[in-house]
């Protein structure tokens, strides 16, 4: 019943194209300009899920990831001091992976995004084999694939004026080279002669180098990307929209493939944008971007995926920060239930088992976010069940960073308004009862009714007041439900200051 699933249909197309191999590959990655935002993780779970349906069906199968840290540094993110970006900009047309971090000391620019980004992968389980082109480059891996497209740049140049409205200059070469004695791309190709190229840079320092022994030249992005699945003979791999438009990166990276390295491009699919609901932007470039680590702060790894892996790549979709994060959490747990009852359909199955880092024997414990909305602010963190602690924490989280303020709320010490005699009768009817029945959720809802029959006080006002009394606002969580979840003689000492 996988066919359903689209990772699984998409693994069978594999199958079906590349025929039987004995290993597939399958790969995304992305250039480490700052820190990856969450929008970028939407490429790295539609492979690590096509991985998986590979594996599911009984095929081997590899997840590379390539860091693109042998690209320039572009421009200065926004989050960095003043003073450091004027120390910045003199790294700009460096590769990214030999500038230093300004956040670590210990590491280069793009390693520290990097590092980040593959440890919060490690906690949404995600396994991929990390490729760093900056290494690649330098130790002159693709020196061939170079001579290849340089010998073919008359080819090139046709497969790319065909999308261009101004065709590429004569001196145009598929290639950058970064300056041995700038560190940058401020170069010239004066000649290319075989594997040799002469170059002069903005200073008038000028050298011929054998590029395969030098790693100062990079094939520039259309051509790099066809020139890399052939080298690692990609099978799968998706793209945003902005690589999938006609005439896209894509587009061009098919032909390239075909007509300059003769090989059958991967199976491609595009995905579009995630977006945020009551969060900021993600956007590496502007420095503030939301990252995997701070979405984890408020989402279980599961639920995370669990958004991702239900819905089709090219299908775009909001991640809430909102109230609507507890609708989320709600439809995730239903699923969870249904799955461990035996009644969820084949796709709701399939679904829950991919959105699973380890699938449990037993249905996992844990209390619902809407009610740890309540708990976490009437009790302390280490006083809720310890199945449930790591959640509560990230509802805590939530409330503090993204919760809108009449979820929030605090258990009054005192009483702070002033009462009716009805209101009066009422609460103090509360307060024995809570003082003398031990009641649940049901009973303690049905003597709210009593206490409003016996005293005469409309509903509507008997619940306001005690809102109003016990948390200083005018509605808030069901009240049975919040009075049960507070050490009972809080309230029973709050409730006796009124006579």
């Amino acid at each position: 019943m996988k066919k359903f699933f689209w990772a699984d249909q998409i693994a069978e197309k594999i199958i079906n194209e590349k025929g039987n191999k004995k290993e597939y590959v399958c790969a995304s990655g992305i250039t480490p300009s700052g820190f990856v935002h969450i929008g970028n993780f939407r490429e790295v779970i539609t492979t690590e899920l096509v991985v998986k349906a590979l594996k599911d069906k009984g095929k081997k199968a590899r997840f590379i990831y390539s860091w693109d840290d042998f690209d320039r540094f572009r421009k200065i993110p926004a989050n960095l001091p003043e003073e450091t970006k004027k120390e910045y900009e003199k790294y700009i047309g460096m590769p990214l992976g030999q500038i230093p971090s300004p956040f670590d000391k210990k590491k280069n620019y793009a390693e520290y995004f990097e590092k980040q980004f593959e440890k919060s992968l490690e906690k949404v389980g995600v396994d991929a084999e990390f490729i760093n082109q900056n290494f690649m480059n330098q130790k002159c891996k693709y020196a061939s694939l170079i001579k290849k497209a340089l010998d073919k740049t008359e080819d090139i140049k046709k497969i790319l004026n065909k999308y261009r409205k101004c065709p590429l200059p004569k001196n145009w070469f598929p290639i950058t080279v970064y300056s041995k004695n700038t560190g940058k791309d401020d170069t010239k190709i004066i000649n290319v002669q075989g594997y040799e190229i002469t170059y002069e840079d903005s200073t008038g320092f000028k050298e011929t180098i054998d590029y395969r022994k030098k790693g100062l030249v990079k094939l520039k992005w259309r051509i790099d990307w066809p020139a890399r699945w052939y080298y690692e003979s990609v099978d799968f791999e998706p793209g945003g929209i902005d690589h999938s438009v006609e005439g896209g990166s894509f587009a061009t990276g098919k032909e390239i493939s075909k007509k300059i390295f003769d090989f059958d491009p991967p199976l491609y699919v595009f995905y579009d944008w995630v977006r945020p609901k009551g969060g900021r932007e993600f956007s590496s470039s502007s420095g503030n971007a939301t990252t995997l680590n701070e979405v984890l702060e408020v989402y279980d790894p599961e639920v995370l995926r669990y958004l991702f892996v239900g819905t089709r790549p090219n299908k775009g979709f909001e991640i809430s920060f909102d109230k609507d994060i507890i609708k989320i959490y709600d439809e995730y747990d239903s699923l969870e239930s249904k799955y461990y009852q035996g009644i969820a359909n084949p796709q709701e199955k399939r679904i829950y088992e991919l959105s699973q880092i380890k699938i449990q024997k037993k249905k996992p414990e844990k209390i619902n976010f809407r009610h740890l909305i309540t708990l976490v602010q009437v009790k302390k963190i280490n006083e809720i069940a310890s199945h449930s602690k790591e959640r509560a924490q990230r509802v805590k989280n939530w409330l503090e960073n993204y919760a809108e303020e009449d979820m929030k709320f605090e258990i009054q010490e005192k009483v702070k308004i002033q009462l009716t005699e009805k209101q009066k009768q009422a609460l103090i009817l509360l307060k024995e009862t809570l003082a003398t029945k031990d009641c649940n959720e049901d009973q303690l809802y049905n003597e709210f009714y009593n206490i409003c029959n016996s005293v005469g006080i409309k509903t509507k006002e008997f619940f306001q007041t005690a809102y109003e009394v016990l948390i200083n606002k005018s509605k808030g969580p069901r009240l049975a439900s919040l009075i049960l979840s507070i050490d009972k003689k809080r309230i029973i000492k709050l409730l006796e200051q009124i006579k």
